[in-house]
């Protein structure tokens, strides 16, 4: 197995390079588009406020907005993302008091960031304008302007950095980590299986005088070897790349903010992706011995991608939760319970209970490797 090129790939150099590559790029793509998008000078038209100077101008002022001649198309520029939002001030906006409010109004593109930029600076300016023009009434009928702030509200995080961590990435380490877990059997199997049937060498290993069953076993040992020293890489590779970066990844420039993953949690998700790792082993076994060739058994192999794909992103779906029913679900289970324990709960019997589901559909596999092995229409197939 060490000798198979691909198997190394799979198993050691993906994992190590993937989540170091993964999270620096994604981080420095978010701090840079998102600070170039924060510099951005919000292009933005404004539809009426002939009668109101005060306001017009009082946005001209305003940073980060440049205001660009009113057209009649202005809703479809701010649709083509030509302008980043369209103003629309109504008549009289500047003679409005608070008996006859006047209602601005903002126009802009949802989902694109930089329009949800313009937005809120546009929605911050009308906030202070709003307070300006209440400080002004204040005054003019000698009232302490403090009354427009008669408390101020301070917010404090408490939650630990392991919790924040986990809330950051707490859906996202253990998809990444099925997935290499699940590529890191791929390989060995279809190579101990379909690889060996095409080499001529299977025929040699079933003379020997040796059990079918302990056969069996050996590779199937082998291929879980493989499976959990993939994702055990992975984690390593995902501390590694956080005790470097620290802090400010997906923070933006100057973020203080800590990011942290307890390490005893991700020992805990190791203990849980056994049995898993146990069950991709002896269904890949089991698929991959009906190919008679390398390739074959990778046409075989690649659609399960795709069924453990999909329970894996479900679990990383917000409001998706491990309880009763999910715990019985294969994947997802170990998704969900990784999920918790990252985040520094410990469900225990939630957590035994998705062990020992786990268990039971890899001794399932176990079962169906075995007697796959003893059927000698599979085994010779032509």
């Amino acid at each position: 197995m060490l000798r198979d090129k691909r198997t190394i790939r799979s198993m050691v150099i993906i994992p190590m390079v993937a989540f170091p590559m993964l999270f620096v790029v994604i981080g420095w793509a978010q701090e840079k588009f998102s600070g170039e998008a924060e510099k951005e000078v919000s292009l933005v038209m404004v539809y009426g406020g002939e009668d109101s100077p005060k306001v017009v101008q009082a946005l001209r002022d305003f940073p980060g907005i440049q205001i660009v001649p009113y057209k009649t198309d202005a809703r479809q520029e701010v649709s083509d993302k030509t302008i980043r939002a369209l103003v629309e001030i109504p008549a009289g906006f500047d003679a409005s008091s608070g008996s006859s409010p006047a209602n601005a109004s903002i126009d802009y593109y949802d989902s694109d960031t930089r329009s949800e930029l313009a937005k809120e600076k546009l929605q911050k300016f009308f906030d202070d304008y709003r307070v300006h023009i209440a400080r002004e009434a204040l005054i003019a009928r000698g009232l302490p302007t403090r009354l427009l702030e008669p408390f101020t509200v301070d917010a404090k995080n408490v939650a630990p950095p392991a919790k924040v961590g986990a809330a950051i990435f707490g859906g996202l380490i253990p998809y990444l980590i099925i997935i290499f877990c699940f590529t890191g059997a791929m390989y060995p199997a279809m190579d101990l299986t379909a690889g060996e049937k095409e080499r001529g060498t299977m025929e040699t290993i079933l003379t020997s005088p040796v059990a079918r069953t302990d056969l069996v076993m050996g590779k199937f040992l082998t291929v879980v070897v493989a499976s959990v020293t993939t994702a055990v890489l992975s984690l390593l590779s995902l501390g590694i790349t956080f005790a470097l970066t620290k802090r400010g990844m997906f923070g933006g420039a100057g973020s203080t903010r800590q990011i942290s993953i307890d390490p005893a949690a991700l020992v805990g998700v190791v203990v849980m992706l056994l049995p898993i790792a146990i069950l991709f082993a002896s269904v890949l076994l089991s698929v991959a011995l009906f190919a008679k060739s390398y390739r074959e058994a990778q046409t075989y192999v690649s659609p399960l991608i795709f069924i453990v794909i999909a329970p894996a992103i479900i679990g990383t779906l917000p409001g998706i939760e491990l309880n009763w029913k999910t715990a019985l679900v294969p994947i997802l289970n170990t998704s969900l319970v990784s999920k918790e324990i990252i985040a520094g709960n410990h469900p225990w019997t939630l957590m035994a209970a998705v062990f020992a589901m786990t268990c039971v559909y890899a001794t399932i596999g176990i079962v169906a490797a075995v007697r796959m092995f003893n059927r000698e229409d599979v085994l010779f197939r032509v």
